[in-house]
């Protein structure tokens, strides 16, 4: 398993490309630039890729290239066989993935696309490939800190279950294919992203499922695959291994045989942004939000709201035209949840994947002045490899060791005033800044960080 590139090794590959590019190297666009379909994991949605678009935007693919699906209802049943609401089959998830890829591969006139996919999207995309007809239609396929060997592998514990190394679905899809006996279906090339043990759903003891001193059979290794290029990045997390920009630059020299010249996202003088009012990905008609410009020093409001709309049967709530070096404020309202006040740091560019889930404020939370959450919807906290301060202190609610939180929850006995989050971690540093609005409103805060 090969170590992640340092940025040295980044440009000595790049050089060693270059000096050996010959007169009938791919010259068309199209060969070096592939369309991409991102497949977010369970119970996420596209936005989870907003930055990594980004990225690959940067270093000069055409935004028309690129496009992050959103599955509806994208959490995994407990029984894969049995219709469970709001809950998707393996087979559900493969068949609105084949419909996305040939949509796209009409709209770009491509033969093949790439599939990127974080946890549970890595499967669907191993489903589609093997059972969907979509070995032809993929070139690449890249699974990050896909459980492709169960969370858990155990026949007796919830047996027909997704995510059981030891079920039929995972049974079947491991099952030896062609001539070598792979894990993996011939014809695209594969590569796996994983941890080295941070990695909360590869992990030996069932703390992560609700088994804590049960052993999983399931060790670090469990994402890698026989017959694919299995990729280890060193104390990155369960979403980082597809999010982080050390993912990043991997996949793209995968896909291009060549290292990016970096990671750095370059802006736009004018970003557009949209998304979707939705819960479990589906729209929430006549849900509404506004925006604000805010201090990034404090989160107060430099003036009125610069955007207002009550969304539609799509739930789109855009488009919104900023600046890339502004701070905002999403207050968004819909019925019979709370009024969430979200502040999120610049966008430097344009994305239509800004979505936004309506929160509520639950009942163990209204005895507080006010409820500021801090997430990290693209990562997990992780103690002590991050440097976290919440309000002046230690992030609530995070243990140190192996990261799989997201979301750290002040209950204040205040309302009223600044509150400011701090966030590093390798290659990523953020502050946020927002307002405690007050809970006995049914108003909650959520500080979200966008790296």
């Amino acid at each position: 398993m090969t170590p992640i590139l340092s940025r040295r090794h980044w440009l000595a590959l790049a050089a060693a490309a270059l000096a050996g590019a010959c007169a009938n190297a791919p010259a068309p666009q199209d060969a070096q630039r592939p369309p991409i379909v991102f497949v977010h994991g369970n119970g996420d949605s596209a936005a989870l890729w907003t930055p990594t678009l980004w990225r690959y935007e940067s270093q000069g693919w055409p935004r028309e290239r690129l496009h992050a699906v959103d599955f509806p209802n994208p959490l995994a049943r407990d029984d894969d066989g049995v219709a469970q609401p709001g809950r998707s089959s393996a087979a559900e998830s493969a068949q609105v993935l084949a419909a996305e890829v040939d949509a796209v591969l009409a709209r770009t006139g491509a033969r093949q696309v790439v599939l990127v996919g974080n946890s549970r999207g890595g499967l669907a995309i191993r489903n589609y490939i093997r059972n969907f007809g979509g070995a032809a239609k993929v070139s690449h396929a890249v699974l990050g800190g896909t459980p492709n060997h169960g969370v858990w592998s155990n026949p007796g514990f919830r047996p027909n279950n997704e995510f059981n190394g030891a079920g039929p679905f995972l049974t079947a899809l491991n099952a030896p294919q062609g001539p070598n006996g792979d894990e993996v279906t011939p014809g695209p090339a594969w590569m796996t992203l994983r941890s080295d043990g941070n990695d909360k759903f590869a992990q030996p003891d069932g703390v992560w499922i609700g088994a804590r001193g049960t052993p999983t059979n399931v060790t670090a290794e469990g994402p890698a695959l026989k017959g694919a290029k299995n990729v280890v990045l060193p104390g990155r997390d369960h979403r980082e291994v597809s999010y982080h920009p050390e993912a990043f630059a991997q996949t793209v020299a995968f896909i291009t045989g060549r290292a990016p010249q970096g990671t750095a996202i370059t802006p736009e003088a004018a970003p557009v942004l949209d998304g979707k009012i939705a819960v479990n990905n589906l729209p929430v008609a006549g849900a509404s939000i506004e925006v604000f410009v805010v201090d990034p020093a404090t989160g107060a409001r430099r003036g009125p709201a610069v955007h207002r709309k009550t969304v539609g049967a799509d739930g789109r709530w855009g488009p919104f035209t900023t600046r890339p070096t502004a701070h905002h404020e999403f207050v968004v309202s819909a019925p019979g949840a709370a009024t969430a006040h979200v502040y999120r740091s610049p966008f430097p560019r344009s994305s239509s994947t800004v979505h936004f889930r309506p929160e509520r404020l639950a009942d163990a939370d209204k005895d507080a002045a006010s409820v500021v959450t801090l997430t990290r919807p693209r990562g997990y906290f992780g103690l002590p490899r991050d440097r976290i301060v919440f309000d002046g202190n230690p992030p609530p609610g995070i243990p140190p060791g192996v990261a799989g939180l997201a979301a750290s929850k002040l209950k204040l006995r205040d309302s009223g005033r600044s509150v400011v989050a701090e966030f590093s971690t390798a290659g990523i540093s953020e502050r946020l800044a927002g307002i405690a609005w007050p809970a006995a409103e049914n108003r909650v805060v959520v500080l979200e960080l966008q790296d």
